[in-house]
């Protein structure tokens, strides 16, 4: 179902960010990417389970973000940037297309009817929101960047503010600025409690699936909360 959709003028100003994890696809990315990752060998088993820890820190919106990046980027110091790309495609193609929620690909495709800008908006990595962005038909995405030494390969650190929380706020402005996009006319699908801050920045936030404290807020705010799940 999509809620509050209508034409009120050519569109062009208007963006609809979305956010991946739990709201275009089902399931969270990095715990997808972990598993794939363990079943090839690259991880091991503690290495998961630290990453399953933080994947339950997260859901509760009580993680610290920049402690988890540190360690996750650290991991892949070294590693070039076409190979990174040219993994997450794989990992991609095996383990996360079919993940593509319906409601989520009609949602998008109402809103390029209309005339609006798309844009993946998420805390994920460049790698992750790149490869998503092609094979989903996202012109935009905004997402974490690693820095590459003068040989393209990542030096085991990541680009401040993180695109996470108010940071996502950070990047989805210089973003629409530079596109001349209008936040308060715009639209953001998220199911986080940790994209609170640019929910209530935009003119019309879509809760999706939420979380149980994001639920809380979306019914005293009287925001639309969508169900878009596979099950």
């Amino acid at each position: 179902m999509i809620i509050g959709l209508r034409m009120t003028n050519d569109g062009s100003n208007i963006a609809a960010f979305f956010d991946l994890d739990k709201t275009l696809i089902e399931g969270n990315s990095g715990w997808i990417w972990a598993k794939y990752e363990k079943r090839l060998g690259n991880i091991s088993n503690s290495q998961l389970l630290r990453v399953a820890f933080w994947n339950i820190l997260y859901h509760l919106s009580i993680i610290d973000m920049e402690t988890a990046y540190s360690y996750a980027v650290e991991q892949y110091k070294n590693c070039s940037d076409k190979d990174l790309f040219d993994r997450t495609e794989k990992w991609f193609e095996s383990d996360v297309k079919h993940l593509y929620r319906p409601q989520a690909q009609a949602a998008k495709l109402k809103h390029e009817q209309l005339g609006h800008k798309i844009v993946l908006l998420t805390s994920s990595s460049r790698y992750v929101a790149g490869t998503v962005a092609k094979h989903f038909g996202f012109k935009h995405w905004i997402a974490n960047q690693f820095p590459l030494d003068k040989e393209g390969k990542i030096i085991g650190t990541f680009k401040r503010p993180l695109c996470y929380g108010t940071g996502k706020i950070h990047y989805a402005k210089e973003w629409a600025k530079k596109h001349d996009v209008s936040i308060e006319n715009s639209f953001f699908y998220s199911d986080s409690y940790s994209d609170l801050p640019f929910l209530k920045e935009v003119g019309h936030p879509k809760v999706v699936t939420p979380d149980p404290r994001l639920k809380k807020v979306a019914k005293k705010m009287t925001w639309p909360i969508l169900d878009w799940s596979l099950q």
